[in-house]
């Protein structure tokens, strides 16, 4: 599958990263500890409150995937092992070691991190993640089809407050190219098997970093039950919910986000 033809523009206030020749656009903030936010099926706005919220608490890195928004995709890259390889490479330059937070897709993306990497870890953080299987029942199904849900039901499982939904409508054209290359992109790391690794929850129990799982209290893409299983699988990992909050709490609910974010990074 070869990278959307559409060029989408890098973000405004986006900085070019380089990582073992692969660039990414990528959003900074903040000065101090690092953190390394990954983020779900679409990076954040350069004016996400969530951003300058973090930064009050460390130098925020937060790129976009490769192959979402305006980051370009490599031939043959295509895989989560392609992604967490490219990170791990990434965190070979953050030092010292960071803090990373991961949301929805991009918890995925740090779960499996904090397997592959763990030294490269200062502390983990989980928001709504993706990546595992649950139930015992094969007809069950853990995680909303992101691709074959109306998207009127997407917004209103996804959204404490629905009305708080990304307006496709109002978009520029600009910004549906970026949203239309992030959910191609997350189509291609995620469709099959959908947005889990088999194998992952077998290994939870050896993520070593301290972790803090935090979960929006009204998700229905993933309930706050498969986040209770994140926590109660990783070794002294923290659950909190986030009232007010579906699937994006950094989004819906930024300070109150973030807030959650600096109790756990101060807590000794």
């Amino acid at each position: 599958m070869a990278d959307n033809a559409l060029l989408a523009p890098v973000a405004a206030g986006a900085i070019a990263r380089t990582v073992d020749g692969i660039t990414v656009e990528t959003l900074a903030r903040g000065s101090g500890r690092p953190i390394l936010f990954l983020h779900g099926p679409d990076p954040l706005d350069p004016d996400a409150a969530v951003l300058d919220a973090l930064a009050r608490h460390g130098a925020v890195l937060a790129p976009s995937h490769p192959g979402f928004g305006g980051s370009p995709r490599p031939d043959g890259f295509e895989t989560m092992f392609d992604l967490v390889n490219f990170y791990a490479a990434l965190l070979e330059d953050m030092q010292p070691a960071p803090v990373v937070i991961g949301c929805s897709f991009g918890g995925w993306i740090a779960a499996e991190l904090a397997l592959a990497c763990p030294h490269r870890i200062g502390k983990l953080v989980l928001a709504d993640a993706l990546g595992i299987r649950i139930s015992a029942d094969p007809l069950t199904r853990d995680i909303m089809d992101f691709f074959n849900t109306h998207p009127r039901e997407v917004a209103r499982r996804s959204w404490a407050d629905p009305a708080k939904a990304p307006d496709y409508d109002a978009m520029t054209d600009a910004a549906l190219i970026r949203h239309a290359r992030s959910r191609d992109a997350l189509c291609l790391y995620g469709w099959d098997p959908h947005m889990y690794n088999p194998r992952l929850h077998a290994w939870l129990h050896r993520i070593a970093v301290p972790t803090q799982i935090l979960w929006g209290a009204a998700d229905q893409v993933v309930s706050p039950d498969y986040g209770r299983f994140f926590a109660q699988t990783i070794p002294d990992a923290g659950f909190a919910l986030i009232d007010g909050a579906g699937h994006h709490p950094e989004r819906e609910q930024p300070a109150a986000f973030a807030a959650a974010v600096a109790a756990f990074l101060n807590r000794q």
